[in-house]
């Protein structure tokens, strides 16, 4: 599973929570689920921060993010086959 999306600090005092919210939700879900969960959630001051971050000129997170996945499904694959 990955878990896209960003949270903007932007004028209000909450963003650490939020931030700290949603990564804990993360790691829950696959707690509870015992699928894995990549953490594919930006942290951004500004939107455009998030846009350079999402496809702009610091690459794409969330690609970054959906490899992450696939690699993991291949190890876990692989360690299942050998036991």
């Amino acid at each position: 599973m990955v878990c896209l999306g960003d949270v903007i600090r932007g004028e209000t005092a909450h963003f650490e929570y939020v931030a700290g919210q949603a990564a804990r939700g993360v790691q829950d879900v696959s707690i509870e689920t015992g699928v894995p969960a990549l953490f594919g959630i930006l942290t951004t001051e500004t939107m455009s921060q998030a846009l350079d971050r999402a496809g702009g000129k610091h690459g794409n997170k969330g690609w970054d993010a959906a490899m992450a996945a696939m690699q993991m499904t291949s190890v876990l694959d692989q360690i299942q086959k050998k036991e």
